[in-house]
């Protein structure tokens, strides 16, 4: 049976109510509301160099928040970050300009990833929630003592994985809440592109490749599952397919006491956004999410489960938009409606992984 698209809009909004990550203790919850529900929330943006940094014209096409100004250190970057229709008409500012900007609440940390635990740390010095994009950082004791000093000041770090909202996602942890896989024995996930030749020099500065790059959002999904696993075996390779150091075909298993999780990442496979999945196998049924960025969902049970008979079925989803929910539930956190789905302890066992899925 195929769900019809009122049937599953109805229930995925009972799934993201109760899908909340419990790894680690203290997730962000604000104490005191810093807005009320008719208020904006007041945002900004310090840089535009990583490959996410538009998403801004998200905030700015929200009700939920007034974006106030945006900022970027290298003027070669910033000159031709003007022509981008997600960047126009914000005010462009110095960091010390937005950190004092009266009323600001939060800001999107858009850096490349060298510089954005500096950047991080200055705006939680400063007092402001924040939306890191990932990966978190290069630097593991740095990242460390960001989650230390946010967590003693009451300060929110949502990192910027993007498919933590997907519905697809959403529907899968309704689903292992329920029971109705059985014992998790097998994850696969593949995310995979043709990264040009240009990014490719810029992404070769750093050791991890594209598990560092792309297999993070991944990671960040099986531990939301998992949890930490016991050990995490890496696999890196350069094809050399355009004469350079990249390490652009990477593997990383992780291992559980009575499940394997498998990743891969790579840079050179034709049409690799049409075959980003991710399979989750159980005793009692199987999901298959393929492809990941606009989601179909095939769902395999081995008995009447709820809605769901047993056999293969096709779930489909609404037209799914990046960041949309991301922004929106963090509103909500900010206002005090609600606690993060994501622990601290979450986003660093997160990076600890990624890190070393990257043989870093």
């Amino acid at each position: 049976m195929i769900q019809t698209r009122r049937t599953l809009i109805a229930h995925l909004g009972t799934a993201i109510a109760s899908s909340a990550i419990t790894l680690g203790p203290k997730p962000y919850r604000s104490q005191a509301t810093d807005t009320t529900a008719v208020d904006r929330i007041r945002i900004g943006q310090i840089g535009v160099g990583h490959g996410h940094a538009s998403k801004i014209s998200v905030y700015r096409n929200s009700p939920d928040y007034e974006v106030v100004g945006i900022v970027e250190h290298d003027l070669t970057v910033r000159e031709a970050a003007r022509s981008n229709n997600a960047f126009q008409d914000v005010p462009w500012m110095t960091q010390e300009q937005l950190l004092n900007v009266p009323g600001l609440q939060a800001v999107l940390v858009e850096t490349e990833v060298r510089d954005s635990l500096e950047v991080a740390h200055a705006c939680i010095d400063a007092g402001k929630h924040i939306h890191l994009d990932k990966p978190a950082g290069d630097s593991l004791p740095r990242f460390q003592e960001l989650i230390r000093k946010a967590e003693a000041s009451r300060l929110m770090i949502q990192m910027g994985y993007m498919y933590r909202y997907n519905p697809a996602i959403i529907l899968l942890r309704e689903l292992l809440k329920q029971g109705y896989l059985g014992d998790i024995f097998e994850i696969h996930a593949v995310m995979s592109k043709v990264l040009p030749a240009s990014d490719r020099i810029e992404q070769a500065k750093y050791q991890g490749g594209m598990m560092f790059e792309l297999g993070c959002h991944l990671i960040d999904l099986i531990l939301g599952m998992m949890g930490v696993p016991d050990r995490v075996h890496p696999f890196s390779q350069s094809t050399s397919a355009f004469g350079d150091t990249l390490n652009d075909n990477m593997l990383a298993v992780l291992t559980y006491p009575r499940a394997i999780a498998t990743v891969k990442s790579s840079a050179v496979e034709v049409e690799g956004f049409s075959r980003r999945h991710l399979v989750v196998c159980g005793t009692e049924g199987t999901v298959h999410i393929q492809p990941l960025d606009n989601p179909t969902a095939t769902l395999s049970l081995s008995k009447v489960r709820g809605n769901y008979r047993s056999g293969i079925q096709e779930v489909q989803f609404p037209k799914y938009v990046r960041y949309v929910d991301d922004a929106a539930d963090m509103a909500r956190i900010l206002r005090g409606e609600k606690e993060s789905d994501y622990t601290y302890a979450h986003d660093l066992h997160v990076q600890q992984t990624v890190l070393r899925a990257s043989g870093l």
